[in-house]
């Protein structure tokens, strides 16, 4: 049965819809993979064997009835511990909510994934309240990089990407504010999609930003990645933020081959300081891609500064009272950064918004003349967990900041991102993010599976599964 792992979670549902295997034992393999797993990696933070049995049992029910039991059938699949699941208190890797009242519903990213047959086998590591770029958290530990137990998985939905590259499940949901779904993808050497701003629901799932905030999901191929968006799609009345947009379909569009692509390499902020190996890698996609063009963008600086400020006077409202009552009992990076956003007086905020628009509309007029944009996700593959500082060139900066130096500036502005793993047949993976304008997921998603395709990127297996671990 372990072998299914190896399958994506297309193929897996396949399997399970022509009786080949059942959803029970997938989901019981999942689980032993999860329970086995974990204590090395500690990327779940709450693992569900009762209730994810009992829906693995439905889905083949169904299928013995004759009722098609839904696209995902008996597929299991993780969400980052800040969507809510009904039975479980959400505790955003946070000691605070330990004591929290259970959730009398799921978040609607993870209803749509269960009915679409999918079954939820755990809560994700992550790190507290989603403030972090590394998964080192100061209440539960770190979660620790499957390539390479020393490092990093990437945060804030490092124990979401962990999950999916070691082969306990295929899919996986997280959230991107800042980065925080294409920096652990990245790091772990998965997929991951953070789609336009307000297109996906984010009901039920706890807020960090919400101005920000993102909701998407991970897989270890483009064809899962597409197809879990597709599914999490749709207008939600239980979400006035996310816009009324009918279901646009992605995945039939997957094997269109990418015709007359105008790409471009972003250049300035996002290269300078990167690892040269980032360069290389970053400049064999564009290349492959046939961007003859580097293009270097106006006011990202700006728009970075701007996003850190939004981001830590937004998550300060939200936790100001526990601020005042319970500091000591914040992660103390997390608490120092929401003390210094609640010091920052409104007409901090009235200018950030105003760099915002002016950088949307900046990168409005640049995808005029082109399709995507190809950047670095990091300046850096995973970091060690005892690495406190960033080579920048020839500056050192402290890490956890900086591990988002390329995300930052375009999630602040909500454009569509796929993060690519290339194949790199040693050392730490490293991703690129393919870049697309608002609304357009197809663009982004058809480029990514064209570079799957061509065999540029690849989600590679851990060393330890492929030495039988």
């Amino acid at each position: 049965m372990t072998e299914i792992f190896s399958l994506d979670a297309t193929a897996i549902a396949g399997e399970v819809r022509r009786k080949r295997v059942s959803a029970c034992e997938v989901t019981r393999t999942a689980l032993e993979r999860a329970d086995g797993l974990n204590p090395r990696l500690n990327c779940f933070s709450a693992i569900f064997h009762d209730a994810a049995m009992s829906a693995a049992s439905e889905i083949d029910r169904k299928i013995d009835r004759g009722i098609d039991p839904g696209p995902l059938a008996g597929v299991p699949f993780g969400v980052k511990n800040l969507f809510n699941v009904k039975g479980v208190t959400t505790l955003v890797g946070s000691k605070i909510l330990q004591e929290a009242p259970a959730e009398k519903q799921d978040a609607t990213a993870v209803a749509r994934l269960k009915d679409a047959g999918a079954i939820l086998i755990g809560a994700n590591h992550m790190d507290e309240f989603a403030y972090g770029f590394t998964t080192q958290n100061a209440h539960y530990g770190p979660t620790r990089n499957p390539h390479d137990l020393d490092h990093s998985a990437g945060g804030s939905s490092g124990g979401s990407a962990a999950s999916v590259a070691a082969h306990v499940v295929p899919l996986n949901l997280g959230s991107d504010t800042n980065g925080s779904i294409r920096v652990p993808a990245a790091f772990c050497g998965i997929f991951g999609l953070k789609p336009t701003l307000r297109r996906l629901s984010r009901a039920g799932a706890y807020p960090f930003v919400p101005e920000l905030d993102h909701v998407g999901p991970f897989a270890r191929s483009v064809r899962d990645l597409a197809l879990a968006y597709d599914l999490i799609q749709g207008p939600d009345p239980a979400d006035p933020f996310c816009l009324q947009r009918p279901v646009e379909p992605t995945l039939p569009t997957l094997e269109r081959p990418v015709q007359a692509l105008r790409a471009a390499l972003l250049g300035g902020w996002f290269q300078d300081g990167a690892d040269p190996e980032i360069l290389a890698v970053t400049d064999e996609v564009a290349s492959a891609l046939g961007a003859r063009q580097t293009v270097s963008l106006t006011g990202v600086a700006e728009a970075r500064a701007a996003a850190f400020c939004l981001t830590a006077a937004s998550g300060a409202a939200l936790h100001l009272d526990h601020l005042r009552t319970r500091p000591q009992h914040f992660d103390p990076a997390t608490r120092d950064r929401f003390f210094a956003g609640a010091l920052l007086p409104a007409s901090v905020i009235h200018r950030v918004r105003q760099i915002r628009l002016a950088f949307r509309d900046h990168l409005r007029a640049i995808f005029q003349d082109f399709d995507v944009l190809i950047a670095p996700v990091a300046p850096t593959s995973a970091p060690r967990l005892d690495q406190t500082t960033l080579k920048l060139g020839d500056r050192e900066v402290p890490l956890r900041p900086n591990v988002g130096l390329y995300t930052q500036p375009l999630s602040f502005i909500g454009l569509p991102i796929v993060t690519v793993p290339v194949n790199r047949t040693n050392g730490l993976p490293i991703g690129v993010q393919v870049i697309a304008a608002a609304w357009r997921e197809d663009t982004a998603l058809r480029v990514a599976a064209q570079l799957e395709r061509d065999g540029i990127a690849k989600s590679p297996i851990p060393a330890f599964l492929r030495e039988g671990g």
